[in-house]
């Protein structure tokens, strides 16, 4: 029989982001602070694109838009954006992208912290946008695990596939 494994994934429900996307433009378009700002928040291809007459504006936006992220339990660890940018006449803009995935140096810091950290007799292996750890013991796989729980690699992680 095969070692026991699981899988180390970093994924985002996109039907959930769209979700929330579409009750922050609803509480957008009601809230009072934001008439006649010009405020709106939409997909922009993969990203979320948000408008405002002010940087505050959009930041205020961006608040909206991150609680009802974290209502529907999607990590804020998968939003990455800067700061707003001017976008012509009185206008800013701020580009939100939602991660998917594990980036190859994200993946080689997760194995590293595996091998350094974790028991002996532990492999990483990556395995394009995600991690496939195996070893001999169960409770050495529970134990990665909690090791990776606990270190912070600012990207959200899931443990699927366990066997």
């Amino acid at each position: 029989m095969a070692d026991p494994s699981f899988d180390i994934v970093s994924k985002v429900d996109h039907q959930e982001v769209d979700n929330a996307l579409n009750q922050a433009a609803k509480e957008i378009a009601q809230r009072y602070d934001f008439k006649d700002t010009g405020s709106s928040i939409a997909w922009s291809g993969e990203k979320v694109e948000i408008k405002s007459a002010s940087e505050q504006r959009v930041k205020a936006v961006l608040e909206v838009f991150q609680e009802k992220l974290v209502k529907r339990g999607i990590p804020l660890k998968a939003l990455q954006h800067g700061e707003p940018q001017p976008a012509g006449g009185s206008t800013a803009k701020l580009t939100v992208e939602i991660a998917q995935g594990i980036a190859d140096d994200k993946a080689k810091a997760i194995a590293k912290k595996i091998r350094a950290e974790g028991p002996k007799g532990i492999q990483a292996a990556i395995q394009g946008d995600q991690l496939r750890v195996s070893g001999k013991k169960k409770d050495d796989l529970q134990a990665v695990i909690a090791l990776l729980k606990d270190a912070d690699f600012d990207i959200p992680l899931q443990f699927t596939n366990y066997r």
